[in-house]
């Protein structure tokens, strides 16, 4: 490093933002995710004796992924190498490993990599990964904040630990932001600051878990807010409210936020209950999901979930599909509300998704049975000749348009794939089939 070189590194740490100055350096100053990092855990007992192998840390913003491998990189004694995938490529990954292989044979030194962002890199820059991870020449250390399972290689996940780290408590939260306000190394501690418990509350509730968040705010709160008669900063609930002005949603559509959110959207809809599908519903408007994507979930419950105990569950979640295409968002919010809620609190039944279910599982695994003659196409000339449609009863021409006759194949007589239940409108079509001596 030359003089310029080391001038520029001091100018950028005097000037970097708050959360970046208070990144804790050791693991006595790590706040939060003791279910990896309590004294005794094994992520703790590995830092600590310098035996950290690969490892992918995962989870969302502001939670302690990069900080955990500066303070991995700060205990070890391997050599320590860092990269992010976003502006990284093949020609990077091929002088980190150069350089390590140089490395190990002169000085007998592992190198410790870490790769910010990894799920950034594509399957052949990841693959380029494998073998140096597989022979030893490196120890990767991957942050993420998408499902490793869904964006890590599974032979790098294979030959990696995963540890998920979680969003901070409030708590946690709290311990960050008086830390940052009393350091006076780091912090804000030279400096008269007051912060009001409601606008303390306001920036740990906003900040969702995300301490870089909560960070940011109390900077930018401070910066902005002039100092009263004594010197004070005095930052007050309408002041953090407009340091931190929106919560920000942890939800991306190729990762776990999404999937979660839509799969407890949807069982929120099977169970019952409203409110949270009014929850589910605006995390995922806020968050900008698809309308059309929550639109098609809808009407898959109302069929699979609800179905034939009320009919027009089906009706109108289509409705709402389409005025949500017509009308468009915002205003297709209300539409989807309206279907959503409808079919939370329609009667439910699976008995029609079960019994295709049946059918196409008889399908699959038994002998097809052939289709009874007298329900034989008959509409081209000579049919009735081969004696095609010989003995079909059209209904209508019974009492009641319905007369008893075998519409199943000969060896399938005995099946049943639909059974109703009691509920709704089911129950009169279960009613309705046993008149019929159906059962």
């Amino acid at each position: 490093m030359d003089l310029f070189e080391y001038s520029r590194n001091q100018k950028l740490k005097k000037d970097a933002p708050l959360a970046e100055k208070m990144r804790p350096r050791t693991l006595e100053e790590f706040v939060g995710q003791k279910e990896i990092l309590g004294e005794g855990k094994l992520l703790y007992r590995a830092i600590k004796a310098d035996k950290v192998s690969s490892l992918i840390l995962y989870g969302p913003p502001g939670t302690g992924k990069t900080t955990l491998a500066r303070i991995i990189a700060n205990s070890t004694q391997s050599y320590f190498e860092q990269i992010n995938a976003v502006t990284s490529g093949i020609s990077d990954i091929r002088r980190v490993i150069k350089d390590a292989k140089e490395r190990l044979a002169m000085y007998h030194k592992k190198t410790l990599l870490f790769i910010d962002e990894i799920h950034r890199f594509n399957k052949a820059q990841q693959d380029a990964l494998l073998p140096f991870v597989e022979d030893g020449t490196i120890i990767l250390i991957g942050a993420t904040t998408q499902n490793p399972y869904f964006e890590v290689i599974s032979p790098l996940i294979s030959r990696s630990r995963i540890f998920s780290l979680k969003p901070l408590e409030g708590h946690e939260i709290k311990t960050i932001i008086f830390r940052a306000l009393q350091d006076k190394e780091r912090g804000l501690g030279n400096f008269k600051i007051k912060i009001d418990d409601d606008a303390l509350e306001h920036i740990v509730n906003v900040s969702n878990g995300d301490a870089r968040s909560a960070l940011n705010a109390v900077e930018l709160a401070f910066l902005t807010t002039p100092l009263d008669d004594e010197g004070v900063c005095h930052i007050t609930l309408e002041i953090a409210e407009e340091s931190i002005q929106k919560r920000a949603v942890a939800y991306d559509k190729n990762g776990d936020n999404h999937y979660d959110t839509i799969s407890a959207f949807i069982k929120s809809m099977r169970g019952g209950d409203p409110d949270a599908v009014l929850y589910w519903l605006a995390k995922m408007i806020y968050a900008g999901e698809d309308p059309l994507f929550i639109a098609r979930r809808i009407i898959i419950c109302a069929s699979e979930d609800v179905g034939n105990a009320d009919p027009n569950a089906l009706t109108v979640a289509v409705s709402a599909a389409r005025a949500v295409e017509l009308i468009g968002m915002p205003e297709g919010r209300i539409p989807l509300a309206q279907a959503a809620i409808y079919v939370a609190c329609a009667p439910k039944s699976n008995a029609s998704y079960m019994g295709i279910e049946r059918a196409l599982d008889d399908i699959k695994n038994n002998r097809l049975g052939d289709v009874p003659r007298h329900l034989m196409d008959t509409s081209y000339k000579g049919a009735e000749n081969l004696g095609r449609g010989k003995g079909y009863k059209y209904p209508h021409d019974f009492n009641g348009n319905y007369v008893n006759q075998d519409y199943l194949p000969i060896n399938k007589r005995d099946k049943r794939f639909y059974f109703p239940t009691e509920n709704g409108y089911e129950k009169i079509i279960k009613e309705r089939l046993s008149r019929w001596n159906k059962k």
